[in-house]
């Protein structure tokens, strides 16, 4: 009888050791699904990644606009060139018809009379002889000049077709243009829509101080700037990216008073008498590279793997650029974006 009620109480026990087991299993599955849940949840990317990621996707596009307008540009001073010069072929053979026309006329009028019965009727049959000695040698002049005459036909056709290329890259390239100046906007768009549901501490990280600021900030680097630049042009560029600090940001302007990244650089060169490729990636091949512990002052710098942003550098880390349409030309330190190569042009 005791064994059995010993047995009874080693059943209840267990069952009851069972029941504790997994309400602690339970509720253990229970934390662990919910910290799961937790940690699985994706968290919001800050507002201000937001705003970099699609400014500098704007960036990109802009550049590509740039160089789609440079080659659009280029293609129409080609097609205006084959234009006026087709027209001066048209010219030189509307004057050769002519004078071809001229001896037709010529040997019609005088073509109906045998040679013989004209020298027999002449009354001067010495001048006679001599008139047709000049018509042997016009006949040589005239096949000269149909030979002039087709060999301007072949011209204007070739010029023609030249132009008719020139017509349809223009056409490519106005419509890629309109391509890219749709990315543009809509990135832009997406961009203002981001920076307002910024915080005051964000949106003041991406679009930086005033216009004083921005021109105190560069101001006590200039002096220092000038006199390290390692000629003349390299100063005077700088000197220029020192006077637009506070311009705005304008996607596609080049001065005098708003500018884009590649804009800027460009600018301030031009006013060392020193021309420059339109966008960065060609802008970045047009000097000498130099290694990020040789900078000098006037040097450009370019950032991320696509080469899609650049400033002028100034000097002890820093660099002056035209950064987002948010952000007015200012000075930045070179480590503030991934650095991807620097160029000496001068």
């Amino acid at each position: 009888m005791a064994a059995h009620r010993r047995s009874r109480q080693r059943a209840a026990g267990g069952t009851t050791a069972r029941a504790a087991v997994t309400v602690v299993l339970a509720g253990a599955a229970t934390t662990a699904g919910f910290d799961g849940a937790a940690h699985a949840a994706p968290r919001p990317a800050p507002a201000g990644a937001d705003v970099d990621r699609l400014y500098r996707e704007a960036e990109v596009a802009t550049e590509k606009y740039n160089g789609a307008k440079e080659k659009a540009e280029s293609a129409r001073e080609r097609l205006h060139d084959l234009q006026d010069e087709t027209a001066r072929a048209q010219a030189r053979l509307n004057t050769a018809r002519e004078a071809l026309g001229t001896v037709a006329a010529a040997q019609y009028r005088d073509g109906g009379l045998d040679p013989a019965l004209r020298l027999m009727l002449s009354d001067d049959p010495d001048a006679y002889l001599d008139g047709a000695a000049l018509t042997e040698r016009a006949g040589s002049r005239h096949h000269a000049e149909l030979g002039r005459v087709r060999a301007q036909l072949r011209e204007i056709e070739k010029l023609r077709g030249a132009a008719r290329v020139e017509v349809k890259t223009l056409t490519t390239r106005r419509a890629e243009l309109g391509r890219h100046k749709r990315t543009i906007t809509e990135k832009l768009s997406a961009a203002r829509q981001a920076l307002s549901r910024m915080s005051p501490e964000e949106r003041a990280r991406i679009t930086g101080g005033s216009e004083r600021a921005a021109r105190s900030a560069g101001g006590t680097a200039r002096d220092a700037a000038l006199a390290q630049a390692p000629n003349a042009r390299a100063a005077q560029a700088v000197a220029y990216a020192h006077q637009k600090l506070g311009s705005p940001y304008v996607w596609g302007a080049t001065g005098p008073d708003a500018f884009d990244c590649s804009g800027l650089v460009l600018a301030a060169y031009r006013s060392a008498g020193v021309s420059l490729p339109r966008t960065t990636y060609a802008q970045i091949d047009a000097g000498r590279r130099v290694s990020r512990s040789e900078l000098l002052p006037g040097d450009l710098v370019f950032f991320y793997s696509g080469i899609s942003h650049v400033g002028l550098y100034i000097g002890n880390g820093q660099m002056i650029h035209a950064p987002n349409p948010s952000a007015p030309v200012r000075v930045a330190p070179v480590d503030q974006m991934p650095f991807a190569g620097a160029t000496r042009v001068v």
